[in-house]
């Protein structure tokens, strides 16, 4: 079966010399079609990657069509952002979307995966946990269009929309170079996703840039809790814990650039306890553009992300190639996120 074209009830018949009426009566377990062709079947029908058409079925009774969202975690404020910007666009070109969360569990994205596959959704928009590819190639196989979000998957070869993360990385621990910070520690969550690792090669660019030494230490990887605390994106405890164990020995003035603006805040009260001023001791970079971050003591830097472009260019490349204006390679989209000076590093 050619990838793009989505398998039908006639192609499992011709493979199998039945008639198309004895697939459809297979597919739906009833008792006139015997038990050993049923099975014969629905083998035949996973094998060709066959997905039932909920959605041609919801056009006929009018409908919308739909589009499924995949999100690790909707609490994060980035990815609240990005839902509501999604479900508004589709909105305005006719589609609803189905919104399902992982919370960084693979069972969980698995689960989302074939329950949209049941529903026959007529895309994916995911935000991938990134330890599997296999249970997405259904959908590539019946030519249901998936557009990544934020992390990239390269075996599925799909489009991807998102921020410039190395570039984030980069521009933050360039700026805490600038105010005049001899040692800089990066804290950053402990999983291996694509935008951890692009944030962190983007910040040993900075540092490589600058001449100053820098050991493995200075790289902090902070145990994510997001299995345990679904309410919480992150949990600033742990951040905390790891940054009073390094922050005493720095050489002054240092800097913290977090990789999320949770973590800056943990930075924020072991300075604190430690009796060092932010920025005149301790310089601190956040990430993420949380609207916390102006109203804090002393206002917080951070590396703001474009939650609104992200979400209006992932429905229109989906859009693309449901509509078949985009054929051949993915596209590769990625905005640049803005760094916003405030208290917390101005020297």
């Amino acid at each position: 079966m050619p990838e793009g074209r989505r398998t039908t009830l006639k192609d499992i018949a011709e493979s199998l010399g039945v008639s198309v009426n004895t697939v459809s009566r297979a597919l739906l377990d009833k008792d006139s079609v015997g038990v050993e062709t049923r099975n014969r079947v629905k083998a035949e029908a996973a094998r060709l990657g066959y997905v039932p058409n909920v959605t041609a079925r919801s056009l006929v009774l009018g409908s919308a069509t739909t589009l499924g969202m995949v999100i690790t975690n909707p609490s994060n404020p980035f990815y609240a952002q990005l839902i509501s910007g999604m479900e508004q666009h589709c909105r305005e070109h006719g589609y609803s979307l189905l919104l399902m969360a992982t919370e960084e569990s693979l069972d969980n994205e698995r689960r989302a995966a074939e329950e949209l596959l049941r529903r026959g959704v007529d895309g994916v928009l995911m935000v991938a946990v990134q330890e599997g590819a296999e249970h997405w190639r259904p959908f590539r196989s019946a030519g249901v269009p998936l557009v990544l979000i934020n992390r990239d998957i390269p075996e599925l070869n799909a489009d991807l929309v998102g921020v410039d993360h190395a570039r984030g990385g980069y521009e933050a621990a360039r700026h805490a170079l600038d105010q005049g910070a001899r040692k800089i520690y990066f804290l950053e969550e402990d999983l291996g996703v694509s935008s951890v690792t692009d944030r962190v090669e983007g910040y040993r660019r900075a540092m490589a840039e600058s001449g100053l030494p820098m050991r493995q230490d200075t790289v902090i990887k902070v145990p994510t809790r997001r299995l345990e605390q679904s309410a919480m994106p992150w949990d600033p405890s742990e951040a905390y814990r790891m940054a009073r164990e390094v922050i005493g020995a720095a050489e002054r003035p240092m800097a913290f650039v977090a990789g999320n603006d949770y973590f800056a805040l943990a930075i924020y009260r072991v300075a604190h306890e430690a009796g060092l001023r932010v920025p005149e001791d301790v310089l601190v970079v956040g990430y993420g553009g949380h609207p916390f971050a102006p109203y804090v003591i002393p206002s917080l830097t951070t590396v703001d992300l474009p939650a609104a472009d992200i979400a209006v260019s992932a429905v229109d490349c989906m859009l693309r190639r449901l509509t078949k204006s985009a054929t051949g390679s993915p596209e590769k989209i990625l905005f640049p996120p803005t760094l916003i000076v405030r208290g917390s590093s101005r020297r």
